[in-house]
């Protein structure tokens, strides 16, 4: 299945309607849009016929700016994407040196504590703790919508997490995020991945989404409980009901929404595609704000300077990256809801 998300471009994207079909329908569908903009595009020239020539000659000038400023901003989006490589390079040792003094691996100059067990770095609170404790759980919480996604119980794993790094997919396209984790009661893994594919075509679409199985602790799983239920009849030889009760938590993160198979029929993916739409949306939401403002941003967060001014929160290229996201977004649902009852029309006929 595959979801229409924006990537590094500023190209018309396939709808979400493209998921979960094969090869064979996915070309159908891409026809019905095709012919379904050939038509919108119709109905515009319709509309510019019904202009008075001195109007139309204006409108006619304003589209040939508008045509100039879309080949500007191509080309403003595929440099981007180059600097952004470029300065990945050298924000990485800025980077380390943060990791460094967070995890307490080196000391800043002018700093000086007793010395603290190494087992245990959260010390006391009398000045004696490595680093700086809980300071990603407090960037992450100190933005409004990741804070939403984590619970209660989730922050005790997370005082555990001691970094957070991210890294462009190519073969296929895509980013993978990576939270790297100190030894915990929780879990037993080090680290935990996020991965973004997106299908290698000129429409750039969300094909999947891969995240880190976790092996949780007997007992400490947050984002399910099992419960064994004695049957009420008191029969000994009964087996007792098995209940999984799922909880809210941030690690379902790594368990992004699943996809139906290809042969799912029309009828199926018309009732499912809002509800679907919605949850990669919001599963790409979370991962790009984690890639985008919490990594390159997490001190500021952490300190709270973030929320205080809004316009520090993004630069200027993650701006027209978000404003685009979402019109993107916006239009998918009506997009690809059009175009799925096209093709369930002819499908009966």
């Amino acid at each position: 299945m595959s979801i229409s998300i924006k990537d590094h471009s500023d190209s018309d994207l396939l709808p979400a309607a493209a998921a979960a079909l094969s090869a064979e329908d996915r070309a159908i569908l891409v026809n019905a849009l095709k012919n379904k903009l050939q038509n919108l595009a119709m109905e515009d020239s319709d509309i510019l016929t019904r202009l008075s020539p001195q109007v139309r000659k204006r409108v006619d000038a304003l589209r040939e700016l508008q045509g100039q400023h879309d080949e500007l901003q191509a080309k403003f989006l595929e440099e981007s994407a180059a600097l952004e490589t470029k300065y990945q390079k050298l924000y990485e040792p800025l980077y380390t040196k943060r990791y460094e003094i967070v995890n307490g691996i080196v000391e800043v100059e002018g700093v000086n504590v007793a010395p603290v067990d190494q087992g245990d770095n959260k010390g006391t609170g009398d000045g004696t703790e490595k680093g700086v404790p809980n300071f990603w759980l407090n960037a992450m919480l100190n933005n409004e919508i990741l804070a939403e996604e984590i619970s209660e119980y989730d922050e005790g794993a997370l005082e555990f997490l001691k970094d957070i790094k991210w890294c462009r997919v190519n073969d296929p396209k895509g980013f993978k995020l990576e939270f790297f984790f100190d030894t915990n009661p929780f879990f037993k893994n080090s680290v935990l991945t996020k991965t973004y594919l997106m299908v290698d075509d000129e429409l750039p679409i969300l094909e999947k989404a891969i995240g880190t199985e976790i092996e949780w602790y007997p007992g400490k799983c947050l984002t399910r409980k099992i419960f064994k239920k004695k049957q009420k009849n008191g029969l000994n030889n009964v087996k007792p009901e098995i209940k999984v009760e799922d909880y809210e938590s941030f690690f379902n993160f790594f368990k992004p929404p699943q996809v139906p198979e290809d042969d799912v029929g029309f009828d199926i993916l018309n009732d499912a595609l809002e509800q679907l739409q919605n949850q990669m949306e919001h599963d790409y939401e979370i991962g790009s704000i984690i890639r985008v403002k919490v990594i390159p941003h997490a001190v500021a967060l952490f300190t709270g300077e973030l929320g205080e001014n809004e316009d520090y929160e993004a630069t200027e290229y993650d701006d027209e990256e978000e404003k685009h996201e979402k019109k993107c977004n916006r239009a998918q649902t009506e997009e690809g809801q059009q175009v799925v009852n096209v093709l369930m029309i002819a499908e009966q006929e």
